[in-house]
């Protein structure tokens, strides 16, 4: 595909009041055009922050775009949100698939625990994989893959808790690891970034004295990801 013909890539993040969450999602706009200089690669938000989805749209006039969601679940935000900003922008734009369960990105989450001190052979260990939850069950599923996908290649045990909507909680993810005799926990935020809900499952990591690994963050294999779910959507343009 030519760079002249290419649609612009538009990341899409949900948005937060957190700042934190707002600069991981510019840094990963970053990496990408440092992987491929020749991607118009633009970053937008569904609310809090601005430029706003939208507006950024609004900008593009004439020229094809894929909305690429920097969204780990294909839930609310991804179905509903953000496709309907996009039908109001009037704008030809595409909606590539969220980021997901994308061995990358366990590979990242894998590289974080490690980062803070969890070594791959510790039978002892239980993983908390965290993330949020979701009222769409099919999502929900899907985040729990990712517990499995984690322990391949380790000795851990892991478990996934959702930080708000279903069960099970923290406090029961980690009373299920421990009854199948893990001695060490440490928690997996399956985040993209800091934010509220981050801070929330750090404070009961505190209490509970349990080690909690970073998000995933602008690391080189999110952005590979998110130029992943831009091609695929990209080639599903031109074919059609």
């Amino acid at each position: 595909m030519s760079t002249t013909n290419a649609p612009r890539l538009v990341v899409t993040a949900h948005g937060s009041a957190d700042p934190r969450s707002a600069s991981t999602a510019r840094s990963i706009v970053e990496c990408i055009r440092r992987l491929r200089p020749g991607v118009d690669a633009r970053v937008a938000f569904c609310e809090q922050n601005a430029p706003n989805l939208r507006d950024v749209l609004a900008t593009l006039g004439r020229r094809r775009a894929v909305v690429v969601p920097l969204l780990l679940a294909d839930a609310y935000h991804a179905r509903f949100d953000i496709p309907s900003m996009m039908a109001e922008s009037g704008a030809d734009a595409h909606r590539a698939d969220v980021l997901g369960e994308d061995e990358r990105l366990i590979h990242v989450l894998r590289q974080r625990l490690e980062q803070a001190g969890v070594s791959r052979l510790d039978s002892g260990v239980g993983v908390l994989v965290t993330a949020v939850g979701s009222s769409r069950p099919e999502a929900n599923a899907a985040t729990a893959a990712v517990a499995r996908e984690l322990t391949l290649m380790t000795r851990w045990a892991a478990t996934t808790a959702f930080a708000t909507g279903p069960n099970p909680t923290l406090a029961e993810a980690a009373n299920l690891l421990r009854r199948r005799g893990a001695a060490r926990l440490v928690i997996a935020p399956w985040f993209l970034a800091h934010g509220r809900i981050t801070d929330r499952v750090a404070t009961f990591a505190r209490a509970q004295q349990i080690p909690m690994s970073a998000p995933l963050g602008a690391h080189r294999q999110v952005a590979e990801t998110v130029l992943d779910r831009f091609d695929a959507a990209a080639a599903i343009r031109l074919a059609a």
